[in-house]
Formats: C-alpha cells, structure tokens, sequence
C-alpha cells in the first residue's frame, strides 16, 4: 500500500505548529490504540501510521527534510540511507568526515537537534468496566481502583532530594546524547548514541529522592467516581483527561481510557438508541384488536393494537429507545407481535374453535387469501 502523505495521516495544514500536530495525534493514537480495537488488523496498522507520521512532523529537523525531500528526508536526517534509498556514496550515518546532520543544518538554515531530556508525556492507562444492560442505558456512577504513577509530592518529580538538584550530566552535556566518532576505511563516521551515564535524561542526580528513589514518580492506588453517560454502548471508551500515568520532565499527564462491556438484557435487544421486544398477544387479541402493555425500561406504556393484526407485525413507540449519547431525546422502541397459539383446550373450546371456524369465509383470512392467489398465478 502506497504511503500517505504525513500531513494528511495526521489530519493537519502544512503550516501547523507543534502543538496542533501533538493534538492531533493524541487523539488519532487514542482513536487506533490497539487495546482500544482488539483483534483489529486495520486499527493496528492505522496506528502504526499514525505513530511515523508524528514521529517525523514533531522532530523540527526531519519535518524540515521531509518538506524538502519527501519520504527520503526524514531517513537521511538521522543517518539512515535516504535519498532514493542510496545515501551518499552508498554510506549511511556520514562519509569523508562529514556528518548528516551538518548537511541538512546547511539546507534547512540551522535549528537545533532535538534532544531527549525534554518534557515527555505520561502514559493512557486503560481499565476495563463492566455494566448492566441499564446502567449504560440510564447513566450511572461507578467507583473504580485506578493504579498509576503520580509526580512524587517529595522532590515534585526532579527525583533529587529536597534541597538538592540535578546536575548537568558532564558526559554529554546535558544533551542526552554523545557523539561516537569511527575512522573506517570509508572514512570518519559519527554516529548519536544515548548517553550510557545519564541514560537519556541529560541529569545526573547525586543524592536521589528517599520516596521515590530518584524516579521523581511514585505508584499510587485510589478509589475514583467516574460518571458513566446515559446512552453509552458495549465496546465504546470514555476518556477522562490527566487520570493516566504522570508524564516526565514537566509532561503532561496521560488519560484514563474506560473501556465499557454491556451485559445483554433478558429482554430487550438494541442497536444503536433503539431497542426490538418480541410481545406474545393472544389469538383474541390480534383478531379483535386490544389495548396492551408494552415493557419499557422504565415502566410499562398502554398501546393500541388494530383489529386484524398479524403475528410478525412490527409496531413503533417513538422516544421509549435508549437515550442519545450525545444530544436530547431517545430512540424508539419497536414491538413485534407474535400470535399465541393455545395448548389443552377443553372439548367446549374446541368446539366452539370448529363452529368459528366453519362459519368463516376463505377471503377473511388475508394471508391465506394472498397466498393462494400467489400459487394461482404461478401455475397459470
């Protein structure tokens, strides 16, 4: 399958700024996340899609090479082949001395590598609900355990005990990242490596935090009220925005994602704000006509059936559905009649059955009049 331009996997201009481009893909990433859509082969790769295309538009040297150069940019801006695929001479990572990044600093004007000791955001959490059929239907609070990392109230999240810092790590510079330079036959290449001292984080901290060992986070475990919206559906996910883990470096907490299971009614049957009952009426009632209760969720409504009614007939009662999830009003409810047929009569009844039925005319009965007209036709 031929690749997408990154912009439109994204859903954003060209001259969209940083922080449109990490909206829009929190909640492309939230909308494809693999545990959001199990067993979902298409989810997944939409998701993997949606992670290259930010992984290139939120790094400001490989956006500026994807601009120029399209797929190839990005590739070669950080060392990899690029530029059909070939490189330079065949070489990746640099040539003669020369190294990628210096390159694409002369054709994009400069700007500064982004390093990896910035803020980082924290992580969705899931959690999985399971509701009755008329807790999702009317709405309802629940009280969940939600297990997440939270910025230690010790050191506030910088992981050194209080009074001290962090230091600049000496090894990198507080960069993060090292340069390794190799003299090949080919020449000299230089790579980025992450720094083994600070790990990435450009810190180095020397009298760690006792409550959360330096890690800046501690795990924590509390009972929540979340609220649960009247009409929501099985398989549906409520997001409730900063309840996931706490990010790093003054990042933003992640979301909670609810995942919500409907258990199916005795009952009712619904699809989408409508709900379909099977009524079983009598042989008098669909004959003559009768007023009847019809179950609701609520309580049962008075309805009219019309004289003649045949079993299979489907009957609306508008608003009597599930409530909208997003808006006013409810679906219907559509009640389909089936004809009762009695067992044990008494030798009265069925008498009484045999002289209604001899002083019946063939055109009384529509459906076996319409049938035998079918079967006329056809052998005619």
């Amino acid at each position: 399958m031929a690749k997408r331009d990154y912009y439109e996997v994204l859903g954003v201009d060209k001259s969209a700024d940083e922080a449109a481009i990490k909206k829009a893909y929190r909640q492309l990433a939230k909308k494809w996340h693999p545990d959001v859509n199990p067993g979902n082969p298409e989810a997944e790769e939409k998701f993997k899609e949606v992670n290259e295309a930010y992984q290139v538009l939120s790094d400001a040297q490989k956006r500026a090479a994807y601009d120029q150069y399209g797929f190839d940019g990005p590739q070669a801006a950080q060392g990899g082949s690029g530029f059909g695929g070939a490189g330079f001479g065949g070489f990746g990572g640099g040539f003669g001395g020369f190294d990628f990044d210096d390159i694409f600093s002369a054709f994009t004007g400069g700007g500064h590598r982004a390093t990896r000791n910035g803020p980082v955001p924290g992580d969705d959490l899931r959690y999985d609900i399971t509701l009755t059929f008329e807790e999702a239907a009317k709405g309802c609070e629940k009280q969940i355990n939600v297990v997440r990392d939270e910025e230690c109230p010790e050191c506030h999240g910088s992981g050194a005990k209080p009074g001290t810092q962090p230091q600049t790590c000496p090894t990198c510079g507080g960069a993060g990242q090292v340069r390794v330079t190799q003299n090949t036959a080919f020449g000299r290449i230089q790579n980025v490596r992450t720094c083994s001292n600070c790990h990435g984080t450009g810190k180095i901290i020397s009298d760690p935090c006792t409550k959360c060992n330096g890690r800046g986070k501690v795990r924590t475990s509390k009972r929540r009220t979340i609220k649960i919206p009247a009409g929501i559906d099985d398989g549906q996910v409520l997001t409730i925005r900063g309840q996931g883990n706490a990010g790093e470096r003054g990042g933003e907490s992640g979301d909670l994602l609810v995942v919500v299971s409907v258990r199916p009614h005795k009952l009712f049957k619904r699809d989408g704000s409508n709900l379909y009952v099977e009524l079983p009426i009598t042989f008098t009632q669909a004959t003559l006509g009768a007023e009847i209760d019809v179950p609701t969720l609520d309580k049962p409504v008075k309805y009219q059936i019309p004289e003649g009614t045949q079993s299979g007939s489907t009957f609306r009662i508008r608003g009597k559905g599930i409530p909208y999830l997003r808006g006013t009003g409810s679906g219907d409810l559509y009640v389909t009649v089936t004809i009762d047929v009695p067992k044990k009569l008494t030798q009265k009844q069925k008498e009484l059955l045999r002289q209604f039925e001899a002083s019946m005319e063939g055109n009384q009965y529509e459906q076996k009049k319409s049938f035998f007209e079918r079967v006329k036709d056809a052998f005619s």
